[in-house]
């Protein structure tokens, strides 16, 4: 089959308010994940150096902040960030109602 597609609300999260879809989607190199939040939603400080997926985050509704090695951006929806795998990184809502994808691949 040459495409797939899911409702990522028809899927199980692995946290609340995150959905990967990398499984559901059958994809072979690109991680897919949507997540919902409210503020004060904290993701976990992590980098991707072992397995080198860049990710790029773009926020679609709400406001964020994604910390990056040192360095800290502000989102407001439709801001796009894109992330090296080796530099460690780490989201944090600010709104209720937030919402963005995260996609990533080697």
């Amino acid at each position: 089959m040459s495409h797939d597609t899911v409702s990522y609300d028809d899927v199980e999260p692995k946290a609340p308010g995150m959905y990967f879809l990398r499984d559901a989607l059958n994809c072979e190199n690109l991680g897919v994940t949507v997540v919902e939040a409210d503020a004060g939603w904290e993701g976990m400080e992590h980098a991707h150096e072992s397995d080198g997926q860049e990710e790029v985050y773009v926020l679609l509704a709400g406001s964020a902040k994604l910390t990056v090695e040192d360095d800290t951006v502000d989102m407001e929806p439709g801001d796009a960030v894109r992330v090296d795998a080796d530099d460690s990184r780490m989201l944090l809502f600010e709104e209720d109602d937030s919402r963005m994808v995260i996609a990533g691949a080697p």
